[in-house]
C-alpha cells in the first residue's frame, strides 16, 4: 500500500473539498430528507462525495469504495484490495443549521486492518490524520495518546437517541461521569476522544461514521468495541464505544449490571 502517496493526495483533495463547502455558504442549498425529517442530505454532500470518489478511482483503479450517500450494497469485499469508506459531510444537520461542527471523513482498510484515517474539522481547518505506520497528527502536529482516565474523571460524549432511550443504562453511566456532551457529528465527537477532551463516545454508528475514527483511535491506544466488548466488523452498523481503556471497562461493567 502506497501510504505516503495516498496521504499526500487525500490531504490535497480534502483541502479542495473545504473550498467547495465554504463557497456554498453564499448560495441557497437544496436540502432533502432521507429516513426522517432529521436525517438530511444536501447537494454538497453529493458533490463532495462525487469529487472524492472520482479522484480515488482515477488514482487507484482497484480501490473498493463505500460512501454514505451512494450506499453501494457491498456485503463482501476483497481484503487484498484497499477499501475506502467515506462520509462526505458528517453532521449534515449541523452543516445546514449552524455551518459548524461537521466533518469530512475517510477511512482506508486493507487485509481487514485500518491503514489510514482522516477526520477533517472543516470550519476550524484541522485535519486529524494518520495510521499505525505513522502515528496520528492534527495538521502537522503529532498527537500523544490521551491519558487513560476512568469514567469518573472525564466527560462522556454520546449519541442523542442512545441517551434519550437509555440504551445500555446510559443515563446512569452519564451520571457516573463528570458530565455529558452531544454534538451531532460522530467525527467531531471522536476528535474529542482522540485529543483527551473526553474519556469516551457511545453511539449507534454506521461504517462511514466509524471507519476513519477507528483507525486513529486504535493507533492512539484507545479501545473501539461494541458495548458488550466485542470487536465490530468494518461493514456493520452497531452500537460502538470509543474510549480510554479504563473508561471502557467502567462503562461495560455498568452497562451489563442490572438496576
Amino acid at each position: 500500500m502506497e501510504t505516503e502517496k495516498i496521504n499526500q493526495l487525500v490531504i490535497g483533495w480534502l483541502k479542495q473539498a473545504r473550498k467547495m463547502i465554504l463557497a456554498s455558504f453564499s448560495r441557497k442549498l437544496t436540502v432533502e430528507t432521507k429516513t426522517s425529517r432529521n436525517d438530511l442530505v444536501t447537494e454538497l454532500d453529493r458533490q463532495v462525495e462525487g469529487f472524492l470518489v472520482q479522484h480515488i478511482k482515477a488514482n487507484f483503479p482497484t480501490a473498493q469504495i463505500i460512501s454514505e450517500e451512494s450506499r453501494p450494497k457491498l456485503k463482501k469485499f476483497d481484503p487484498k484490495q484497499p477499501l475506502w469508506i467515506i462520509d462526505p459531510i458528517d453532521g449534515t444537520m449541523n452543516f445546514v443549521k449552524t455551518h459548524h461542527d461537521f466533518a469530512i471523513m475517510i477511512g482506508i482498510y486493507q487485509q481487514n486492518q485500518g491503514k489510514l484515517g482522516y477526520i477533517y474539522d472543516v470550519m476550524n481547518d484541522r485535519l486529524y490524520h494518520g495510521g499505525p505506520e505513522k502515528g496520528v497528527f492534527c495538521n502537522q502536529q503529532r498527537l500523544k495518546p490521551p491519558a487513560n482516565l476512568p469514567l469518573s474523571q472525564g466527560l462522556l460524549e454520546v449519541g442523542a437517541l442512545t441517551l434519550l432511550y437509555d440504551r445500555f443504562h446510559l443515563q446512569r453511566i452519564v451520571l457516573a461521569s463528570n458530565g455529558v456532551r452531544i454534538y451531532g457529528s460522530a467525527g467531531m465527537q471522536i476528535i474529542r476522544v482522540l485529543t483527551g477532551q473526553v474519556v469516551g463516545y457511545v453511539s449507534h454508528l454506521k461504517p462511514w461514521d466509524l471507519a476513519a475514527g477507528r483507525v486513529l483511535a486504535e493507533t492512539l491506544g484507545l479501545t473501539v468495541k461494541t458495548i458488550d466488548g466485542s470487536v465490530p466488523d468494518v461493514l456493520s452498523s452497531v452500537d460502538v464505544l470509543v474510549a480510554t481503556k479504563n473508561a471502557q471497562e467502567d462503562i461495560v461493567r455498568m452497562a451489563q449490571a442490572p438496576y
